[in-house]
């Protein structure tokens, strides 16, 4: 299998965690998507990352559609359960730190995107995003509590999910204190990030 995408989107990282955490063979082919020259819509129509093209040429994407199907592949470390309430509270997790992505990276897009002029930038819209961001992390704390884990006694999706999410918030909002407001998040995250998958992932600091 083939796996495109960047070494910086948290999508792309929750994709590679998971095929890591699987033992899933595939190679790494890099994308920009945002270059004038890029190839991505001959994979994915919707010019996104991550895309996943398989043995026989077929492309799957996004991250979520991904994850659920190489999870499949393999019985190594099942992540999302399949069927009850356990799986639907993993998929929630996973929705909660897809949600926090999405909004910092239109944060992100907003203050330093090329698509507006300084003069154009919207501070409301940034706010709005940023709320998101603030309210996510709230809502992340208060479930995890004093577990070990996000759903369960093992790692899933759930904790790989909010793992990636608190780890872009680190790579491209070092400003942002959650460490110091919730505790219990930063205990996870650096737990989380002890592991192979998550080091081998980690985006790139220059």
């Amino acid at each position: 299998m083939k796996l495109i995408g960047s070494l910086t989107s948290p999508y792309v990282r929750k994709v590679r965690i998971v095929m890591a955490e699987k033992k899933l063979d595939y190679r790494l082919e890099l994308e920009d998507v945002w270059a004038a020259d890029s190839k991505i819509t001959t994979s994915n129509p919707l010019a996104k990352v991550p895309c996943l093209i398989m043995e026989d040429g077929g492309a799957v994407f996004d991250s979520r559609v991904i994850v659920e199907y190489v999870d499949t592949l393999s019985p190594v470390g099942k992540l999302i359960p399949g069927t009850g309430r356990e799986r639907a509270e993993v998929k929630t997790w996973e929705a909660l730190a897809d949600g926090i992505c999405d909004a910092a990276i239109l944060v992100r897009l907003e203050k330093t995107g090329a698509f507006r002029k300084d003069s154009e930038r919207c501070q409301a819209w940034i706010d709005r995003q940023m709320a998101k961001v603030t309210e996510g992390l709230r809502a992340a704390s208060a479930a995890l509590d004093e577990r070990a884990w996000c759903v369960g006694n093992t790692c899933t999706l759930a904790d790989i999910s909010i793992g990636v999410a608190l780890g872009y918030l680190d790579f491209r909002f070092p400003e942002i204190a959650w460490k110091a407001e919730y505790a219990n998040l930063a205990a996870h995250a650096e737990k989380l990030n002890k592991r192979p998958s998550f080091i081998d992932t980690a985006p790139p600091q220059s």
